[in-house]
């Protein structure tokens, strides 16, 4: 038991020698989307009903906010 026991602590004191002091840089990932005052692409999509809808049949007298919402069932 004695011996186990030494084993475990001198196996886990080597562990935190070898390791390393600065890990890696992680990667910035790039972002995602478009900037902020940056012009959505022209798209036309149908809707729930079957129409057409493009960036310019849903533009209101303010402007368009779109939002996109993943069921939780997909």
């Amino acid at each position: 038991m004695k011996i186990a026991v030494a084993m475990v602590f001198f196996f886990g004191l080597f562990g935190l020698l070898g390791g390393q002091e600065n890990p890696p840089a992680r990667p910035v990932s790039p972002s995602v989307g478009l900037e902020v005052g940056q012009q959505a692409p022209a798209f036309a999509l149908p809707d729930q009903f079957g129409h057409q809808q493009s960036n310019e049949t849903l533009k209101g007298s303010k402007g368009t906010v779109l939002l996109f919402f993943r069921s939780a069932d997909w």
